[in-house]
């Protein structure tokens, strides 16, 4: 039997506050969560008590097996029945403590029954033995401090009431009754009667600081993991601000090669370009002409693409300004077309018509965009195609990436936005996690994986624009095939 004799005894009110939900739990903070509920069950107290009452009654027994056979010289002394007395006292004891080996209590539900077995074994071995002057008889005081330590103070009360009824009896089967017998009887009630009061008191403290030390222990366990789970956080918080200051210090490094390169480049391109102007205003062949103007394409070209190379390294801006969509897309594209990756592969857009200039800040999308499409290059083989779709819905503008490569295994989609991970042979493992940083701190919107695809990968932006929540939905377009300008 569970004791909660400490819970029962305090004070119920009936105007008690109904219990906190899960969910306000969960969301409650950790100095104001409610106390976790302790319950002394069998575990932590009854059978710890268990082992202390085996130890008195094999005690017990051991002693009165030595006064009946060893010690005791009186004639009126029944020693076959003392004996015999004690060996179901032995054979009660051996199945308690094989109860208590299966990690059970004997009888425990029914502690009254034990009681009475206590007074009937006692009283026998009294009457067995030298009736109100039998040493036996300090068994009832063994018995209540057992009972004490077990069960609640009404239970223990009880077994007194038994107590205080089986030695009385005792003076029944006596024909002379010994003079002092009153001053006897009157002596073992007070005995009794202060173990028992003794002993729950005792008792009642040992289980309200258990149940304290329980209560204190369940808190402490409860910081331990709220302080591991703050710790794990702020190890989390650590890693991204150090992913995003490599990510940081890698642009800055290539903001300053690429002014670098664009410097010593753009001065022998405007020599070559004025040398090849000077020639073409001679009288040339027809052949030499065609070469020339060749020539002038060519250099044309390579100043276009550094022009486009300074433009994405120059440094990043925060401020927010009115952009389309579609165009940031595009310089995306436009950024990614010299990947040596792209060869062989089909860039298709669906853009949608009619999309308004959006309040964004452009050279982050940039970055969300092309690390977008160089994954999906990334992904995909020659002769594959990259699908790159806009359209509006629910207020939001919503931009998907699809590649029909190998796609991702289900095991790796919970760690694609995670620092440092990977599915690349020599990928940084950086590219979503900028993405998906860039989206939520600067409160423009969020990226996930379409679980709904069936071949390949498809990420989906979703940006929050005030501009579109009034015009419904706009599909994609017609689907288009990027070409660019490459050799």
């Amino acid at each position: 039997m569970n004791d909660h004799s400490v819970l029962k005894n305090q004070p119920e009110t009936t105007d008690q506050p109904p219990a906190p939900s899960a969910e306000s739990r969960a969301a409650a903070p950790p100095h104001l969560a409610p106390p976790p509920k302790i319950h002394h069950d069998a575990f932590t107290w009854e059978l710890p008590a268990e082992e202390i009452t085996l130890r008195i009654r094999w005690f017990g027994l051991c002693v009165g097996y030595v006064l009946v056979n060893f010690v005791g010289n009186d004639a009126t002394i029944q020693v076959p029945q003392l004996n015999w007395i004690l060996t179901l006292g032995a054979i009660y004891a051996l199945a308690d403590t094989w109860f208590s080996f299966r990690g059970k209590v004997f009888l425990g539900e029914w502690p009254l029954t034990i009681s009475v077995m206590e007074a009937l074994f006692i009283g026998l071995l009294c009457h067995y033995d030298t009736g109100l002057n039998s040493p036996f008889r300090f068994y009832y005081l063994l018995s209540l401090i057992v009972c004490s330590i077990r069960h609640s103070p009404l239970i223990a009360y009880v077994t007194l009431a038994l107590h205080l009824l089986s030695y009385t009896t005792l003076l029944f089967p006596l024909q002379n009754a010994p003079p002092d017998w009153l001053t006897q009887i009157l002596l073992m009630v007070v005995w009794m009667g202060w173990v028992a009061w003794a002993s729950i008191a005792f008792s009642s403290l040992v289980k309200r600081t258990s149940l304290e030390l329980s209560v204190a222990n369940e808190q402490l366990k409860q910081n331990q993991e709220l302080l591991e789970d703050r710790i794990a956080r702020r190890t989390s918080d650590l890693q991204e601000s150090q992913a995003l200051l490599i990510q940081q210090e890698k642009h800055a490094a290539f903001g300053l090669l690429a002014a670098g390169i664009a410097h010593e480049v753009g001065n022998p391109l405007a020599g070559i370009s004025s040398l090849v102007q000077l020639l073409n205003r001679h009288n040339n062949d027809e052949y030499t002409n065609k070469r020339l103007d060749e020539v002038d394409a060519q250099l044309r070209r390579i100043q276009r693409i550094l022009r486009e190379l300074i433009d994405f390294s120059r440094p990043a801006t925060t401020e927010r300004n009115r952009c389309y969509i579609n165009e940031v897309i595009t310089e995306s594209l436009n950024i990614a077309k010299y990947y040596k990756r792209k060869k062989g592969k089909k860039i298709i857009t669906r853009f949608a018509e009619n999309l308004p200039p959006v309040q964004l800040v452009r050279d982050q999308l940039v970055q969300v965009f092309l690390n977008l499409i160089l994954n999906a290059m990334d992904a995909t083989e020659e002769g594959q195609s990259i699908e790159i779709t806009t359209e509006a819905r629910d207020g939001q503008i919503l931009i998907s990436v699809h590649d029909n490569g190998e796609g991702i295994k289900e095991v790796d989609k919970e760690k694609l936005f995670r620092p440092y991970f990977t599915t690349k042979s020599k990928g940084t493992g950086l590219g979503l996690f900028v993405c998906r940083n860039i989206l939520e701190h600067s409160n423009t919107g969020t990226i996930r994986i379409d679980d709904t695809v069936s071949e390949g990968a498809k990420f989906v932006v979703a940006l929050y624009c005030e501009e579109v929540k009034d015009l419904g939905e706009i599909p994609p377009g017609p689907a288009q095939e990027m070409k660019f300008v490459t050799t």
